[in-house]
Order: structure tokens, then C-alpha cells, then sequence
């Protein structure tokens, strides 16, 4: 199947009023893990590449080539995004190289550098069919400090929005980076609010941290992407871990690597299916026709 636009994927989800997974690739092995979940699910999923995952494998180039090649051989949907950039040129490769949606993190920026950077990328983004998502209001946890309190305030983010012409908004609600326990409380209040004053899909960072039932309840107020990283990350670590355990005599790194993206295709599927299944059913015509316009 063709490299799907992560436009056309986002558009869906917001239409039918569901979740959507956007699952971190850290390596090859985690690649193909996702898009057999998202097969075996039946399911379009985003795959994710952030500037950290570019910066481990020495640049963007060499991990996106592999992980566009996994999508266009996928029998589903899959998009290719580029996650948390706050380099502006690494935005500007991404769209270069054929990826559908950047996300331009301007979020440790002052608010004025951070509309005028991130309109930047928006105008070029565009000019390529690239869909873009920003994130206001940061997001704890980046560098594994969690940040508890800090909310996106709906009339700023009807500003930003406006003023920067972003196709998606990655808002904190709640949710915490890099989080091992599923103990974040996600504000569903602040969710619906922010859903009703914007006319863009919402981002749900830091998924990892909130529990299954948080993570619907935040759909049905109104989120649609929801970015998983660290959650997989661990079924991935556990499954080898426990194969080195049972197996000490390995040397052949294919075995206990199989056995981690098995792991992690089992995990994509229920997440993919979980958000799928839940939704407000709500969100669909002022968002639909904000994207076919944008």
C-alpha cells in the first residue's frame, strides 16, 4: 500500500470521532513491530521518529529510509511523522524526505519566538503538503523531570493556532514524558474545553503514563492523536529480558530481538483497537472542514 498522508489519517479519525495511535520507532525491529500490530488490528497507525531516535541512529536519514520502507510495504494505512523537532532544519529534512507531518517543538521557546518559528515551518510544510503539529503549554518530562500543573490555557491556544495556521495542537492536560507507571490523571475537563474552542485535532503526549481508562475518557472529551513511546518500549525490554533469562546460552541477537517486536505488535494491536473503540462521535464537521482547507 502507498505512504498514506498523515493528513488523511488525522481527517479520519477526527470524522469518525476516535483515537488514533502515533507509536514512537526507535530502531528497525520497532518499526515492523507496529506495523504488524496495526495489521493484525486492522487499523491505519502513525509511525513516530523523534529528533532523540535520528540523533541515537547519527541523523534522520538512515531510520527514516527504513521506517518509510516498512510503511509503504504495509496492508494498512500507515503515515511517517517526526516527533518533538526543535531543531528547525531537521523539520525542514523530514519534509524533504517524504514524510507526511512534522511536529515543530517550540514549547521551550517564549510564546512570540515560538508562533514566529513555528509559522515558519507551517509555511514551508505546506508548500509541500505536510501536515504540521506544535505543542503549547510544555509538556513535563522531557528530560525525565516531571512537571506536575502546567495546563494549556484554551484562549492561547485559540491565539497560537490562528496565528501560526498549525494543523494539529499537542496540549498538556495532564500527561508527563517518559513516564513507566500508568498514574497520570488526565484532565478531561480542560480536554473538552480545549476540543470545543478549536477547529484542529488535539494531541495527547505523554500517553504512556495514563491508564487505558484515562486515555479513552480523554478521547471521548475530545483528543485524537495519542503518542505512545516508553508503554511499548517496556513490552519490548520485559519480552527480551525474560527470553535472556530462560535462554543465557544466545549469542544470536535475531532470537531475543524477534521476541521483542513480537511483543510490542501484540501491545500496538490492543492499543490501536482500545482507541479506536472510543469516542465522543462529536468531532467531525468544523474539523473536517478546517482540514480540507488548511
Amino acid at each position: 500500500m502507498p505512504l498514506n498522508p498523515t493528513r488523511d489519517l488525522m481527517l479520519s479519525a477526527t470524522t469518525a470521532g476516535v483515537g488514533i495511535g502515533a507509536f514512537n520507532v526507535i530502531h528497525l525491529e520497532t518499526a515492523e513491530a507496529l506495523v504488524a500490530g496495526a495489521e493484525a488490528a486492522g487499523l491505519s497507525v502513525i509511525l513516530q521518529i523523534s529528533q532523540n531516535c535520528a540523533s541515537y541512529h547519527g541523523g534522520l536519514e538512515p531510520i527514516a529510509v527504513a521506517t518509510l520502507a516498512v510503511a509503504r510495504a504495509a496492508s494498512v494505512p500507515v503515515a511517517v511523522h517526526l516527533d518533538h523537532a526543535e531543531d528547525e532544519g531537521l523539520a525542514y529534512q523530514a519534509i524533504d524526505l517524504g514524510f507526511g507531518s512534522v511536529m515543530y517543538d517550540g514549547a521551550h521557546l517564549d510564546y512570540a519566538e515560538n508562533v514566529a518559528v513555528t509559522a515558519r515551518v507551517v509555511e514551508r510544510a505546506h508548500a509541500a503538503n505536510v501536515y504540521v503539529e506544535a505543542e503549547l503549554g510544555k509538556v513535563g518530562g522531557k528530560d525525565g523531570a516531571h512537571t506536575p500543573g502546567v495546563r494549556t490555557d484554551p484562549a492561547e491556544a485559540v491565539a497560537f493556532v490562528a496565528a501560526t495556521g498549525v494543523d494539529a495542537l499537542a496540549v498538556a492536560v495532564g500527561s508527563s514524558h517518559a513516564m513507566t507507571e500508568r498514574s497520570a490523571a488526565l484532565d478531561a475537563e480542560l480536554i473538552a474545553r480545549l476540543h470545543a474552542a478549536l477547529d484542529v485535532p488535539l494531541v495527547l503526549h505523554g500517553s504512556s503514563g495514563a491508564s487505558d481508562a484515562q486515555i479513552t475518557a480523554a478521547i471521548r472529551a475530545g483528543m485524537t492523536k495519542i503518542n505512545v513511546s516508553t508503554h511499548l518500549n517496556g513490552f519490548f525490554t520485559s519480552a527480551i529480558r525474560d527470553y535472556l533469562d530462560a535462554n543465557p546460552a544466545v549469542v544470536d541477537s535475531r532470537r531475543y530481538l524477534a521476541v521483542g517486536r513480537r511483543a510490542v505488535a501484540e501491545e500496538a494491536a490492543r492499543l490501536l483497537s482500545l482507541f479506536a473503540l472510543h469516542g465522543s462521535g462529536l468531532r467531525n464537521t468544523e474539523h473536517r472542514s478546517a482540514e480540507e482547507t488548511g
